[in-house]
């Protein structure tokens, strides 16, 4: 077996000697013994790295070479394998443990400047009088304005070990001067659940980011609210989730399942299948449930929405997923790096793999879903095509595609409307985030007059005048529009950029709800429910 594991270096290995021995022609050149014994168990791997320590012409850090050789024995497997440097370790790892350790804020880098979104309730930072609209001038007294950070500069300096002080320097509108603050670093949790709440009397919607160590207690909780709040019918939102934990999604489908109903199985060249089924009585099986997706929806996501689409449970709605059903474990290294490493495939409960082609191209396979764009595929269920063999047949006789994503039941496509390229155009380039985002901070102090989600969204209303400083900032930065356009954008701006707003102030608790009237997809979930109850 461990043969077997070293193989696939051979290329790497053989460029490397080419590189850093060379060839010579050259009759004054003798040949090198080899120092390192036959017997010592060394591999060709340790050999060439030893000689290019021993020998070569310059100095090398060969701790950087073995790095980039690993990557290099990666980037030649599939897609999701990689390699987990030192440096990067936490920064991949922290999202799916369910907590990070530091000062407990959101920032974006605004014109230069490390801006203040918003305060984690509780954190650290909040604790020392912190406060949404600061600027982050200096971080332990280097400056850090103006200086082209970027978000991972900003995140090195800020985070570090629960205890640790960070002190900082602040900008704070109307304030003369900097205020100083020293923080002591603490334990910031990370939730998977965007939002839990009730859409209608009957409706509860549940948005879900990720699948960490924490999400199913977080599920579990966001359930029971509902459930605590009259929800007869569940929209489970996985849009956007590119997936984690192959543990949390059994265990979220399983809520979903009748026990003993198969969930998923896996298996590998050296993983001998093993089937996972719902275990316990779950806490949904007899609610109606609609489940979104789209093409970000990946993974434990599939997971989900194929379990429960070849148990005929629910009704899958959006657009086809991702197509990742591929299992990666993490394997430490001996200096705490790791890599991960895909060790089998996971299949739905009806047999089907739904792992999407991979032709060696990494960067045409990742960004695949942006290609539906360009072939038509978001506009038209018409425009996708799947072969005969992948068709598989649910208990109930419905049919269902494997080999590139979990097709819904029920395909919302986006509308193709020219009349909306001028608002699309201000919404994908961020200007309508970054007008929000600079409203919020100049009207803060008469903003915080609402002081719940409600208050705010019958209070406020978005105003010719803020659209009309949106048109500007869009046409400073080039995007121009007919007035016909402009008009369409008007109405759309009437919800996402309050929205946007919304969430500046009451975070995701406050974009949601107000972005509901707009969403399509959710609004087809509502409309499919609300016949499934009468």
């Amino acid at each position: 077996m461990e043969n077997n594991r070293i193989r696939p270096i051979w290329v790497i290995l053989l460029l490397m000697a080419g590189i850093c021995i060379g060839l010579y022609i050259n009759k004054g050149v003798s040949k090198r013994q080899n120092f390192i014994p036959a017997s010592s168990g060394f591999s060709k791997f340790d050999e060439v790295v030893w000689h290019i320590g021993e020998d070569y012409v310059d100095e090398v850090d060969g701790n950087q070479l073995q790095d980039k050789a690993i990557e290099a024995m990666m980037d030649d497997l599939d897609p999701h394998s990689q390699y987990v440097s030192l440096e990067e370790f936490d920064a991949i790892n922290d999202p799916l443990l369910g907590s990070f350790e530091g000062i407990g804020v959101q920032f974006r880098i605004e014109k230069d400047t490390v801006a203040i979104v918003s305060v984690i309730k509780g954190g650290p930072s909040e604790k020392v009088g912190i406060l949404a609209g600061d600027r982050i001038i200096y971080v332990d007294d280097t400056l850090v304005a103006g200086v082209k950070l970027k978000n991972e500069d900003v995140m090195r300096k800020l985070k570090g070990p629960k205890g640790t002080k960070v002190k900082v320097q602040m900008l704070r509108r109307g304030v003369e001067g900097l205020l100083p603050f020293t923080i002591t670093r603490g334990v910031i949790p990370t939730y998977s659940v965007d939002i839990a709440y009730m859409l209608d009397e009957q409706t509860g919607y549940l948005k879900l980011s990720k699948f960490s160590a924490t999400t199913y207690d977080e599920f579990k909780k966001g359930i029971k609210k509902l459930k605590g709040e009259g929800m007869k019918q569940l929209i489970f939102d996985l849009r956007g989730n590119s997936g984690g934990y192959l543990s949390a999604a059994v265990d979220i489908a399983d809520e979903f399942l009748p026990k003993g109903s198969l969930i998923v199985y896996t298996e590998g060249r050296n993983r001998p299948r093993q089937y996972m089924n719902a275990r316990r009585n779950g806490m949904l099986e007899d609610i109606p449930v609609a489940v979104l997706i789209d093409g970000e929806s990946a993974s434990a996501s599939e997971i989900v929405a194929g379990a429960l689409q070849d148990n005929d449970r629910g009704t899958i709605i959006g657009r086809r997923s991702f197509g990742k059903g591929l299992v990666q474990e993490q394997i430490m290294l001996s200096d705490n790096s790791a890599i991960r490493l895909t060790v089998a495939r996971y299949y739905t409960p009806t047999g089907r793999s739904i792992q999407k082609p991979f032709d060696g191209d990494r960067e045409k396979y990742l960004f695949e879903s942006y290609e539906r764009y360009e072939n038509g595929e978001v506009y038209s269920e018409d425009s996708i095509h799947f072969a005969d063999s992948l068709k598989y047949t649910t208990p109930k006789g419905k049919t269902v595609y494997g080999g590139g994503g979990i097709m819904p039941d029920i395909y919302v496509p986006l509308v193709d409307d020219s009349t909306e390229y001028y608002f699309n155009r201000i919404a994908n380039l961020g200007l309508l985030y970054q007008y929000a985002f600079e409203y919020t901070d100049q009207h803060r102090k008469e903003l915080n007059r609402f002081k719940t989600v409600e208050a705010f969204d019958k209070g406020f209303r978005v105003t010719d005048a803020m659209f009309a400083e949106l048109v500007k900032l869009a046409d400073e930065k080039g995007v121009k529009g007919r007035e016909e356009e402009k008009q369409v954008a008007r109405r759309e701006a009437d919800i996402l950029l309050k929205a946007y707003i919304a969430r500046n102030l009451f975070d995701d608790e406050g974009f949601y709800p107000i972005y509901a009237p707009m969403d399509d997809v959710l609004q087809k979930a509502i409309e499919v429910l609300e016949g499934v109850s009468e």
